[in-house]
């Protein structure tokens, strides 16, 4: 449904998008994750037509675009929904779903998909955000679109309602089998909603693939720390794995005659933690997360790592304790440096 082939977009000088190669499947969503300035929101604007691109190709529903052939927005079928709902003030709910949709079942459908039919002659102003994400993307869908196109929808609304709306947003893109392009900053919304998920770093996709294989298996140092929290433990590679101040570990990829320094990924949840005396670690901070505490240790060789522990599991800063790896998954590690 969508093929991007070497796609650069420049703003002067500055390249904002560098040699970005994509393909999105037929009703597949794919997450576009990065810091402020990566190029994910670049990414979108291009492929809905509000930027140009200066090199490379698109490849939208048999369209073909590139910087000699200019398709404007509202010939490309796409569905556009935006951090800022962007609707009709001066209309109510069912007129900004239907507005210019041919099939008034269409809009019909959505309305009721998406829990809005008590809310059809509501206006804008009345309504709550979470209420203006579901018409901004009724609107979307009652157009048939042959792409969907998601800039930080979830942004402008509250911690509570995000993790909820995300879902039902998900749930909508597969019911009507459209595929979806999502750009969002937050790495919970971009790992729990794409099938894919793209990491985007100063205008270059890092990593493409699924959650659990970028989270698990990062393709650099910065897709591991921008995906969650994460420690890298030094360790000496062997042909079993390598050796850490918490002992052997296994570690992807061929370790076979590799016997030079490495730095092991180590997300909080890969370690146990027990009062320990002398134990082989001290507690240095303490977070208290409601069903969780995260807890800054640092170990008798000086390494320091992260280890999320239970809410009744609870340490004081100084407290001697035993830190274990508990993971039954091999980790990924990164050449020293």
């Amino acid at each position: 449904m969508l093929t991007i082939r070497d796609l650069w977009v420049r703003y002067g000088d500055d390249v904002a998008v560098t040699g970005l190669d994509l393909t999105l499947g037929e009703s597949e969503i794919i997450t576009l994750v990065g810091p402020t300035g990566c190029g994910k929101s670049t990414t979108l604007r291009t492929l809905a037509g509000l930027e140009t691109l200066d090199e490379g190709e698109l490849i939208l529903a048999g369209m073909r675009i590139d910087k000699h052939t200019y398709v404007p927005p509202e010939k490309r079928g796409i569905g556009l929904v935006f951090q800022d709902f962007a609707l009709f003030p001066h209309l109510n709910v069912e007129q900004n779903i239907g507005f210019r949709v041919k099939q008034r079942d269409l809009a019909d459908h959505w309305i009721a998909l998406l829990g809005l039919e008590r809310l059809r002659r509501a206006m804008p102003d009345t309504l709550s955000g979470g209420q203006k994400q579901r018409v901004a993307l009724a609107r979307a869908l009652a157009h048939s679109p042959s792409l969907v196109l998601l800039d930080e929808p979830l942004s402008n609304l509250d911690a509570a309602l995000k993790d909820s709306l995300r879902h039902e947003i998900r749930d909508a893109l597969k019911t009507a089998g459209v595929p979806a392009l999502w750009v969002t900053h937050d790495q919970a919304e971009a790992l729990s909603v794409g099938d894919r998920i793209g990491v985007m770093h100063a205008g270059r996709l890092e990593q493409l693939d699924t959650p659990e294989t970028c989270f698990r298996s990062p393709a650099s140092r910065f897709v591991a720390e921008f995906l969650g929290d994460a420690a890298f433990l030094p360790g000496q590679r062997t042909a079993q794995g390598a050796n850490t101040a918490l002992g052997q570990v296994t570690i992807e990829g061929d370790t076979a005659g590799a016997h030079h320094q490495v730095d092991v990924l180590v997300r909080p949840d890969d370690l146990g933690i027990t009062a320990s005396t002398p134990g082989n670690a001290a507690i240095v901070w303490a977070r208290y997360e409601g069903e969780s505490r995260l807890y800054g240790v640092e170990l008798d060789d000086g390494s320091r790592l992260k280890v999320r522990a239970n809410h009744a599991c609870h340490f004081l800063p100084g407290a001697r304790v035993t830190v274990q790896i508990i993971a039954n998954h091999s980790l990924a590690a990164f050449v020293h440096s």
